[in-house]
């Protein structure tokens, strides 16, 4: 069994993870495949066999990469979906972040990660991705994202109007900052945070969240994820900002875009004990208050 390891770099309090990780996969006799820049970085702290193999590019991840697992937060996550497309390759993540709604395995269970992954004991999300359509290319080979698609002004200009269409019908003009289309993935993410709903993975839909929006009666609406999505933006400024996920581009007003839900999707694993109500409860700490004591 062969393996992809992905992380963006590590601190010294990860190394004793990191070791234990791959001394669990020596163990069980699972070959790692890891993150070029990652490897580097390791190797002064790491005794790797002399025929570790590396991947730096999408490419790299051919038909032997049974799984890959994401080593750090839920950004960290959201780069496997670069390298993994349409390959089909399951992710698992384990946080070595902070709050890890994606990356929702907790370091301490790195034994059980191996063992589920050699006894194939896990469980599989499947995940919508959200494609771009865009009038000039954007995005390279990866025009699609995990969490969300964004439109936002550039830098301190003026408010953006975001004319706003379902499957070509006029749904309404967004006098806002910005505008984001969340997958029910990233409805945990940005859009959250701007006042969004939380959606449940499973959920057919897309939420659509204004970013500061100048009419006060404005508020996110859910849509079928059947729908496709497309924009006209209006701006004082000849420029505004495209977002997918992490990935930005800076494109002017011209440019047309519309969003859809993507032909694949993406493959998230966990270990049979987390689902989503487990995560929102420990991420979001709606048990804490002591009256609910005695629920579980």
């Amino acid at each position: 069994m062969h393996v992809a390891l992905y992380s963006r770099g590590f601190v010294k309090e990860d190394l004793e993870d990191i070791r234990l990780l791959l001394d669990e996969l020596s163990r069980q006799e699972i070959t790692p495949v890891v993150y070029e820049p990652f490897f580097k970085e390791l190797r002064p702290h790491v005794q790797f066999p002399a025929d570790t193999d590396t991947f730096s590019k999408a490419a790299d991840l051919d038909g032997r990469i049974e799984f890959l697992v994401s080593l750090g937060g839920d950004g960290t996550l959201l780069d496997t979906v670069t390298y993994i497309r349409d390959k089909n390759i399951p992710v698992m993540g384990v946080n070595f972040g902070r709050l890890g709604f994606l990356a929702s395995i907790g370091r301490e269970e790195i034994h059980e990660v191996v063992n589920s992954l050699v006894s194939r004991s896990y469980v599989v999300d499947r995940r919508t991705l959200i494609h771009l359509d865009a009038s000039s290319p954007l995005f390279g080979e990866v025009p699609y994202a995990l969490n969300e698609f964004t439109i936002h002004k550039k830098d301190t200009s003026a408010m953006v109007k975001i004319h706003t269409y379902l499957n070509g019908e006029f749904l309404n003009t967004y006098w806002a900052d910005g505008l984001i289309v969340a997958t029910p993935t990233g409805s945990t993410g940005y859009s959250l945070s701007c006042g969004g709903p939380i959606v449940f993975p499973e959920a057919g839909s897309f939420v659509i969240t204004p970013v500061a929006p100048h009419n006060l009666n404005v508020r996110p609406i859910v849509v079928p994820d059947d729908h496709v999505i497309s924009f006209e933006v209006e701006g004082r400024s000849d420029q505004f900002i495209c977002t997918l996920d992490s990935r930005m581009e800076v494109i002017d007003n011209r440019v047309q875009l519309a969003v859809k839900k993507e032909d694949f999707s993406i493959n998230l694993l966990r270990l049979n004990e987390g689902n989503f109500l487990h995560t929102l409860r420990n991420k979001l700490l709606w048990g804490i208050d002591t009256r609910n004591a005695g629920r579980k």
